[in-house]
């Protein structure tokens, strides 16, 4: 060092560094050498370093142009007058020297040209910032504050040499260039902590309001200050989107995608050439052969993550290593501000000390707060980018790829592995991080313990482990409880979807004991992950103590006469061990999450790397004369299998219309998947000209307007529009839907009957307009005039569509005359084609067909089918008539309804709900339906309150005061140490008074097991009584669910009401409580500071109130802007997914209409608006913690000012132990806040399950004056007057009277929304009367329990409705019959046989819906619950569309012979059924007016009942 410095002596002339005057003082100074030296360079070294940081970012802005402005030219003219004031500068040093009567050293030439150099630098920066449009500049800030402080000690000896001088002395030119120089820093200073204006050349446009951040200076931007407004507003009202800014340009898809694609081409096609051609193409058999996937390495997307966003991650990092290595300047800050307390140094000493820790803190609270700002950046990005790269290959991937993953699957793809990039980014680097902090602290411990810190080592290598194996039996009981809670929504789901069988059957009791018994075990899993947890935490509050402790005890008798404790040794090892204690923690969890995350990459790599579709399959030649073209075709769906079209040669010449027929699995969708491209195409060629409109057979609906469905993206033309709607014939639904063409469409079409669905698509095609139509079978499941409608305004030669060539997939036999050529495909192949006579004269497999549905056809109607008949008849003659006899005994004929097509088509079987309301009562039902109310603002104490109860008085009471005890522990046992290491009289005589030592060492240990054992209960009772709220509450809500009426589940979306089930009950499950806990023991922990701190220095009370009140007002708006934050991110995610998940389903259309780049920008519009949601609140997050860490840095400060103030009074092992105590504050304020929001954001669960358990109840179930075991003997039926109606409106059915004697059979008809429906849902009371009253066998129905009349009455409902479990459950869930009685039900339920040849014969298991039984055996099972139950009223509700017939006829056999002796109610949709009844019910409008035996109302050619028969083609 004496070298070194005697150098610097020469280059100034004098001392460059004098202890004596600079540290062994009261009062001290730097030399004038130092000064001169250090104290310029270092603010100009760091400017040039730090200039290339500001280069890099100059050179990557996009912006150009900043206008000049008032600002920018103060900044220019005053740097440009420190340049020329350092050259004044300059100018009197040389004119000094060249007097040669004073001497002048290197150091006054070098100071002012170093000046003027970084000057020159600056004025340079700040012009290149203005021309790129950098409007803050965090590297200036720092330069001209750097000089401010520089300049400080010089700035004193100029004024202090000022002061000395005598009267008649000059004034120093120094003294006066010193006093110009200073204040201009100081304005240079003021003003870069402003922005500029914005640029004038931006690439970026803003739809919305900006982000603040660009608009706001240096300073602002490093405290988050620019997030005041937002916070406010919050604050002041609920947040909506509108408050929201718009994301930052570089942070939007419009940047990152195409970013993170350039890598990602590059690593495919590096991939490429590695793994050479795909594909071998050998000449001799001229066969293409693949190469088998195994071969190839998948490319990762790692590595292109990595280059797209590796630069800010890296930067991030950097601030992280700042931040670590201050980390370690708090424990020797405290280790001198300790030895100042003990010994007698200056006192401006101290208050250096306590500035210093106060700096240091506030360096790490910024740094940590940008580190966490820069990594959730880059998680978003990350997230953007992975985003739309799935979305994208999603619509690119090709069959036999798509079959491998279920459409659940992938959008996991991109809800939860994507996510979990975004979770990780801000961890990854304790990877590196945790080592290095360890590594550290124990460097720095050897060093003032020696080897005794292997002893604390120790103990925490070897609780690693014990945490890592307590975490693993957590995570499998976390896997497990999942696993219950699955099965208990899946339950739920079926109960609530088919709550109304449930309601009919009065089976609620049997499924809500099912439900709890599932609720049961996972409440078992619950309690043992609430033991494994204390556990946990007794570990984590064991350690510290076990490590000090065992430490101290090593320390202390490995040399019992050198090694005495003494406070600085205590309390600085201590904040060490503090300092390692949170990287040990989290190493395990960091790798546990590391690995979850590099399975995420591995499944994202597969999917990435699927097959996509072969572009080129079809080629579009213009030159080619016919629009569509297959020649030599050979097509199949996956890569390996058969072929499924083989020889096509199809010739489509423009404008004809082609129909395709063939029977069911023939390959007719097929051979529209090929001409789109769809298919895997193995040899011949395809080629389409124009564009293509593709009508799929399931349709597919988005999540839209009607309108917009219709639209697709296209522009509005009003007249097109209305009139596609009317050929659609859509616009009577659109009159009868609530909003008209505006309503709300829910996910896949949900409240669209099928057939409208259809129609939906089908007026899409025809409003795009394209060349050619592709059409699936749209008229499956539309009634029979409204397909002849659509054909004839639409599809047929006269329609809308004639000029357009048409391929059409049918199972019309009526239209087929019609068409220009028909193509007969069977097994794949095309067995036939040419015109309608062509083939009928062939007498080939198109005549088979034609019979084959002609009894199919003669639903339709008769007239078209003579011509058809007649048609065969010449063609075929005798054969004919017994072909058709044969055909037409498998069938009946049916009237109203929704007309089935051939083969398996359950796309029929839909429910249509809509008629049985009227048009107001649709509006009224839609406007229940609206918007789920979220609730705003902070939660009522009624919740709490509600809560508290469910919790239970005593365990919140034990609960605190397990915590007081534990603090009590804690504070006990560190202040022992504190009392310890200020014992005087440890030595006697130069020895250490062993039996003391042993004394102190004792208590030490016993405070520290109370400390342990205390925790563990302080853990275990908030968990456990939470625990028990949680039962409490689901079983208070499931209960109240069942018991509310039908009408609550028709207003109430079933996805609203399982949320309730699932998400609310696992946030009161698994969140709640550990947060509770958390929220309670961080107050305790922050009042146990607090009172360490007062109790050492009484005077730091003062300051405790305004701190107070800080803290809380942040507090306040913090979680009121957070909350609602929170919310909106939520609600704008979801959309996100359902509309992957719809583009998946949706693929094959998207892709045909080639509208694949909208919906990708669509896709990104919503990640873009759910990331401009979740940006705010990760800011929202820094802003809290900025704030409120510097608040803790006052706390810090203020101790240890304090005990420098005090130092007189005060004994060292106090300030130890109040200073350490404060520098663990931060933390601890910082998690109370987040949990306390997080305990406000979740208590709305506990609010939303409130609303729904104080849901208006139906009846009772039971009523003890109910009626004898063995009502009703007869099943006689009278209705008096009977007035039934929806909700408080219009009555559906007037005054209705009429008698049914027992063993009557009467039919109920009407047209739809006559009635009929209502009728039964009155009996079941499910609808209650609103005047005059049921009777059953002379009991009034409404003066007995619900459950008492619905299980008396038996009704075999329109949908059957089968609940997962066995078959046996499914027909006799209270387990009351025996196997006998069950079989025999079966039996006449002609199931014996199917059942007898399932494996598991009754204990079948049924899947959800009953989806593994086909339609038929559905219906036919509950028609076996009808026959077990055998009561003496059935109630039948006809299936609206016959699901096949021949089932059909099963039932009607089955209930004519086994219920003859029962009174039975038919509501028909096919008068065939009920012309055998001995009485007909015609409803109309809601009133009856048709009342007599069918044969009687068929006489009279004027009644309705008449009209109808001939409609259906039973009277001639």
């Amino acid at each position: 060092m004496m070298s070194y410095n005697s150098t610097l002596d020469d280059f100034c002339g004098s001392k460059f560094w004098d202890s004596n005057l600079t540290w062994y003082t009261e009062n001290p100074e730097f030399t004038p050498c130092f000064e001169k030296t250090v104290l310029v360079w270092i603010p100009c070294i760091f400017l040039w370093v730090a200039a290339l940081l500001d280069a890099y970012y100059i050179f990557n802005s996009k912006e150009r142009n900043i206008p000049w402005n008032i600002l920018n030219i103060i900044k220019l003219v005053i740097t440009c007058l420190l340049i020329v004031l350092k050259f004044v500068d300059l100018g009197v040093t040389v004119h000094k020297s060249s007097k040669e009567e004073e001497y002048v050293f290197n150091a006054d030439y070098y100071s002012p040209i170093v000046k003027i150099l970084t000057f020159i630098l600056s004025a340079t920066l700040l012009f290149y910032n203005r021309k790129y449009g950098m409007r803050a500049s965090g590297v200036l800030f720092f330069f001209w504050l750097l000089l401010i402080l520089a300049g400080l000690p010089q700035l004193r000896s100029e004024v202090l040499l000022h002061y000395n001088l005598t009267e008649d002395e000059n004034v120093q030119y120094n003294f006066v260039s010193y006093m110009i120089y200073y204040p201009l820093i100081i304005v240079m200073f003021i003003l870069n902590c402003f922005a500029d204006l914005p640029p004038r050349d931006s690439p970026y446009k803003f739809e919305k309001n900006q982000c603040p951040e660009s608009a706001s200076g240096f300073p602002s931007r490093l405290t988050f200050s620019w997030f005041d407004p937002l916070a406010l507003t919050g604050f002041r009202r609920s947040l909506t989107e509108s408050d929201l800014w718009a994301l930052n340009p570089p942070d939007s898809s419009k940047e990152v995608v195409p970013r993170f694609d350039k890598f990602w081409e590059r690593t495919l096609k590096k991939k490429e050439i590695a793994s050479g051609p795909k594909a071998t193409y050998s000449k001799t058999s001229a066969s293409v052969n693949f190469k088998p996937d195994k071969e190839r390495k998948p490319a990762s997307i790692l590595g292109a993550l990595c280059l797209a966003f590796g630069g800010q991650f890296l930067f991030g990092a950097l601030l992280k290593l700042i931040n670590d290595t201050l980390m370690f300047l708090s424990p020797q800050l405290l280790k001198l501000l300790i030895g100042f307390v003990e010994s007698k140094e200056a006192v401006w000493k101290g208050y250096l000390y306590a500035l210093g820790l106060v700096a240091c803190a506030t360096a790490q609270t910024m740094l940590l707060a940008h580190y966490f700002t820069r990594m959730y950046l880059v998680g978003m990005r990350i997230r953007t980018a992975l985003t739309s790269a799935i979305y994208r290959k999603s619509l690119r991937i090709s069959n036999s790829a798509r079959k491998e993953s279920t459409v659940g699957e992938i959008v996991n793809l991109m809800s939860v592995d994507a996510q979990r990039f975004v979770e990780l980014t801000a961890y990854l680097n304790m990877i590196w991080s945790a080592p290095l902090q360890i590594a550290l602290a124990l460097y720095f411990l050897w060093g003032i313990l020696g080897p005794s810190v292997l002893a604390g080592l120790a103990v925490m290598i070897v609780l690693i482990p014990v945490n890592g194996l307590i975490a693993n039996r957590v995570k499998t009981l976390q896997i497990r409880q999942m696993k219950y809670k699955d099965e208990r929504v899946k339950l739920m789901n079926e109960v609530l979807n088919g709550i109304k069988v449930l309601k009919m059957y009065a089976w609620e009791p049997s499924f809500e004991d099912q439900i709890l018994k599932i609720r049961n075990e996972e409440m078992k899993v619950l309690k043992q992950t609430a033991y494994l947890n204390s556990a946990t935490s007794f570990i984590w509050s064991c350690a510290p103590f076990l490590v000090t402790f065992l430490t101290f005890f090593t320390y202390v008798m490995s040399d019992s006469d050198n090694h005495i404790l003494q406070p600085d040794k205590i309390f600085v090892s201590m904040s060490l061990f503090y300092i390692m204690h949170l990287p040990l923690g989290l190493l395990p969890l960091i790798i546990v999450s590391i690995i979850e995350t590099s399975v995420g990459i591995k499944r994202l790599n597969k999917f990435m790397n699927c097959d996509e579709l072969n572009v080129s399959s079809v080629e579009h030649d213009p030159k080619e004369p016919n629009p569509l073209v297959i020649e030599n075709g050979h097509f199949t769906w996956g890569d390996d299998s058969e072929p499924v079209l083989k020889n096509i040669n199809v010739h489509i010449p423009s404008g004809n219309l082609v129909a395709v027929v063939g029977s069911v699995g023939s390959g007719k969708s097929s051979l529209l998947s090929a001409l789109l491209g769809e298919m895997n195409k193995i040899s011949g060629r395809v080629n389409t000209t124009g564009n293509i409109a593709y009508v799929s057979q399931q349709a597919w609906i988005q999540n839209a307007t009607l309108q917009d469905n219709i639209i697709f993206g296209k522009s509005l033309d009003k007249s097109k529009y209305n009139n596609v709607i009317n050929v659609c014939a859509l616009k009577p639904d659109f009159d009868v839907l609530p909003g008209g063409d505006q309503t709300e469409i829910g996910e896949k079409g949900i409240n669209l009957s099928g057939g409208q669905k259809q129609r939906v698509s089908l007026a899409r095609a025809v409003y795009y307009d394209a060349d050619n139509y592709f059409l699936d079978d749209p008229l499956s499941a539309v009634d029979s005039h409204v397909g002849k409608h659509i054909f004839d305004k639409v599809i047929g030669p006269n329609g809308l569509l004639k000029n357009k060539t048409r391929v059409w997939v049918t199972h019309n036999v009526s239209y087929l005359a019609q068409t220009d050529h028909i193509l007969v495909l069977r097994d794949g192949e095309v067995s036939e084609a040419g015109t309608y006579q062509q083939l009928l004269e062939k007498k080939g497999a198109f005549a088979e067909f034609l019979l084959h549905h002609l009894s199919d056809a003669e639903r339709t109607s008769p007239e078209e089918l003579n011509e058809l008949k007649q048609d065969l008849e010449s063609k075929l003659g005798s054969e004919f008539q017994n072909k058709l006899q044969r055909a037409r005994s498998l069938s009946e004929s049916t009237s109203e309804s929704e007309q089935p097509a051939a083969g398996d088509r359950r796309g029929s079987s839909v429910k249509r709900r809509t008629p049985e309301t009227t048009p107001n009562e649709l509006k009224e039902k839609n406007k229940l339906i609206e918007a789920e109310k979220t609730e705003t603002g902070s939660v009522k104490w009624s919740v709490y309150k509600h809560y508290l109860t469910s919790v239970g008085v005593t365990a919140s009471a034990v609960t605190v005061l397990m915590n007081l005890v534990l603090q009590l522990f804690q504070v006990g046992s560190n202040y022992w140490l504190a009392q310890w290491s200020n014992d005087d009289s440890m030595l006697v005589n130069g020895t250490v008074d062993k039996s003391r030592r042993d004394l102190y060492l004792g208590v030490y240990g016993g405070l520290g097991i109370g400390q342990a054992l205390s925790s563990f209960f302080t853990d275990l009772m908030p968990y456990l009584a939470c625990w028990r709220a949680a039962r409490i509450l689901h079983e208070l809500l499931l209960d109240n669910v069942l018991k509310a009426p039908l009408q609550f589940f028709e207003v109430t979306p079933v996805g609203r009401i399982l949320s309730r089930f699932s998400k609310d009950m696992d946030v009161v499950d698994t969140s709640l409580p550990s947060q509770a806990s958390d929220v309670i023991y961080c107050a305790f922990e922050v009042l146990g500071t607090l009172f360490v701190i007062s109790f050492s220095t009484p005077i730091f009370m003062a300051v405790i109130l305004p701190i107070g009140v800080v803290y809380y007002v942040i507090q306040r708006f913090y979680v009121a802007t957070s909350r609602q934050l929170k919310r909106l991110e939520s609600v704008s995610r979801s959309p996100i997914y359902s509309h992957f998940g719809e583009s998946i389903t949706g693929a094959t259309t998207i892709r045909a209409y080639g509208v694949t780049k909208r919906f990708v920008e669509e896709s990104e519009r919503g990640v873009d608006h759910n990331q401009s949601c979740y940006y705010p609140s990760c800011i929202a997050n820094r802003w809290l913690a900025v704030r409120l860490e510097m608040i803790g840095n006052l706390i810090i400060f203020f101790a240890a000012l304090f005990a420098v103030l005090g130092r007189d009074t005060i004994n060292p092992g106090l300030v130890g132990l109040s200073v350490s105590y404060a520098l663990q504050i931060t933390q601890t304020l910082n998690w109370l806040v987040r949990m306390t929001s997080e305990v406000e954001t979740n208590i709305v669960a506990v609010e939303r399950i409130k609303e729904y358990a104080e849901t208006t109840q139906e009846a009772a179930w039971t009523v003890t004056k109910g009626p004898g075991s063995t009502w009703p003997e007869t099943g006689a039926l009278q209705l008096e007057r009977l007035s039934l109606g929806y909700r408080s409106g219009e009555p559906a059915l007037r005054d209705l009277t009429c008698t049914v004697a027992p063993r009557d059979k009467l039919g109920i008809v009407g047209r739809t929304g006559a009635g009929k429906s209502t009728l039964t849902l009155g009996l079941f009371r499910i609808v209650e009367a609103m005047s005059g009253r049921i009777l059953i066998d002379g009991i009034d129905i409404s003066t007995i329990g619900l459950h008492q009349l619905r299980s008396r009455i038996t009704i075999i409902p329109q949908d059957p409705v089968l609940f997962s479990g066995s078959l046996r459950m499914n027909l006799d869930p209270f387990g009351v019959y025996t196997d006998e009685e069950i079989w025999r039900s079966l039996e006449h339920a002609h199931l014996k046989s199917f059942v007898q040849g399932l494996q598991a014969g009754l204990l079948h298991e049924i899947s959800e819906g009953g989806e593994n039984l086909s339609v038929g055996q559905r219906q036919l099972v509950c028609l076996a619950r009808a026959l077990l139950r055998k009561t003496p009223l059935l109630v039948l509700d006809e299936a609206t569309a016959a699901v096949d017939l021949e089932t059909d006829d099963l039932i009607q056999k089955t209930i004519r012979s086994e219920f003859a002796s029962c009174t039975v109610l038919t509501i028909a949709h096919r008068l065939n059924t009920i012309m055998d009844s001995t009485k007909v019910m015609v409803l109309d409008k809601g009133q009856l007016v048709e009342y007599a035996p069918p044969e009687q109302l068929l006489q009279d050619k004027n009644s309705i009942f008449y009209g109808m028969a001939k409609d259906a083609g039973l009277v001639n």
